[in-house]
């Protein structure tokens, strides 16, 4: 951002709250930017047979990973996780339960993770162009974003598996 939303002055690096943000030069204005993060819901989508991994049409390579959506107005976070699935999946909530929040800096987001038990026929929206399920058991996270998920919603599993 170059410039202010509200007046069109160009921003200048100003000293707000202890740190440099982009900042209108005008007081009576008083914009500032604050760059902060996007929130996006994550869901690990289990079915019967395993866990749902999309393929994104936006996407250039081969890569499959767990459904998001951005959280939208007066929306709660697990609203917007059931809402998603159902939208991009066509599937039905059974159970929807929180893994955690995961800071996302590369792409400037906090991601809110749920585990959906989901049930119906996989009906595949406009956003995705093909899905896989893999078992429970053989999936594996990443050391960025949703995959930070993953890993911790499979560790939690293994933990189960022991008491």
């Amino acid at each position: 951002m170059n410039y202010c939303p509200q007046c069109a002055n160009p921003l200048q690096e100003a000293l707000v709250d202890g740190g440099l943000k982009p900042a209108c030069p005008d007081l009576d204005c008083g914009f500032v930017h604050w760059n902060n993060p996007t929130p996006v819901v994550a869901m690990i989508v289990e079915v019967p047979e395993g866990v749902v991994l999309a393929h994104n049409v936006a996407w250039q390579h081969r890569f499959f990973s767990v459904i998001t959506g951005f959280l939208e107005a007066g929306e709660s976070p697990e609203e917007c996780a059931q809402r998603e699935t159902k939208e991009e999946l066509g599937l039905d909530t059974i159970s929807c339960k929180l893994i955690g929040a995961y800071g996302f800096e590369r792409q400037n987001q906090v991601i809110i993770a749920y585990h959906i038990e989901a049930a119906g026929e996989i009906v595949l929206n406009e956003e995705l162009d093909e899905y896989k399920i893999v078992p429970a058991t053989e999936l594996k996270g990443w050391d960025m974003g949703t995959g930070l998920a993953i890993n911790d919603w499979v560790a939690s599993r293994k933990e189960q598996d022991y008491e």
